[in-house]
């Protein structure tokens, strides 16, 4: 990983990290915590009423997603959920749920203050099919063909290797998963220089792929049947959009594929 990557990731890290800390000090202020939300297009809003009352209050108050992957992914009893940069784990509880006691529900974040929060939202929940994990997304600490589905809320363009997210994905679904997520995406027609111009790169703006350029990365990692569709504006030309995407039931491993392998542009 080159310097200005290193850099770009943690700044990430610094961000959300600062996010973790100001709920999870609100979480004991008289007027409990305050959403992190950056505008109406990112954060707990976007889940319905009912989703939100059923979790704690500081697992909705730290949601800066784009929109509500445990809906997109159709969800089943017994599923085995991967869920990529989890944050205060509200999807991570939202999919423990749905998936039921036979299943489980994995979250995957690099920020120690996120994790904490993470942790103290499923002991208030009160989920005991959810299990989360310290580490990367372009790396993930699992074996492969493990995962049933894997999603992912408005993480994926804050990737500085979004090539490796996409095959490391590939790796730890079982033949025949799926990936289910909330990203924004960039009209074909926006150069990154442009999408920078939009927004900064941890505000989820300027690290978005264009629609061409998210198809053809998860087509390169093996994925087929890929769906990309936009649901709202958040930015000119940029959008708040669905993906979706099959692994192939009889799919093959890459002869350099490892179990959370490092990689690297």
């Amino acid at each position: 990983m080159n310097e200005q990557s290193t850099d770009l990731r943690e700044t990430v890290r610094r961000r959300y990290a600062a996010a973790a800390v100001k709920v999870a000090e609100g979480g004991t202020a008289c007027c409990g915590p305050q959403p992190v939300e950056v505008d109406e297009n990112f954060g707990s809003t976007l889940y319905a009423a009912d989703e939100r009352s059923v979790l704690p209050a500081e697992a909705v108050a730290a949601s800066r997603g784009c929109g509500n992957p445990t809906a997109v992914a159709e969800l089943r009893e017994g599923e085995y959920v991967l869920d990529l940069g989890s944050g205060g784990g509200i999807d991570v509880l939202l999919s423990a749920r749905r998936v039921g006691p036979t299943g489980k529900a994995y979250g995957l974040d690099m920020t120690d203050e996120m994790l904490a929060l993470a942790l103290t939202n499923a002991e208030k929940a009160g989920a005991t099919n959810v299990e989360f994990l310290k580490g990367t997304i372009e790396a993930i600490p699992l074996p492969a063909h493990t995962i049933d589905v894997v999603i992912s809320n408005c993480v994926i363009n804050l990737s500085v290797d979004k090539r490796a997210v996409f095959t490391e994905a590939y790796r730890v679904l079982k033949p025949g998963g799926r990936i289910g997520v909330s990203d924004v995406v960039a009209d074909d027609e926006l150069t990154p220089e442009a999408r920078a111009e939009r927004g900064d790169y941890v505000g989820c703006i300027a690290g978005a792929l264009s629609f061409t350029e998210y198809r053809q990365g998860l087509e390169a990692a093996g994925f087929t049947e890929v769906e990309i569709t936009p649901t709202h504006p958040v930015a000119d030309g940029m959008h708040s959009a669905i993906v979706r995407a099959v692994k192939p039931a009889g799919a093959r491993e890459p002869a350099n594929s490892s179990a959370g392998a490092d990689a690297s542009n």
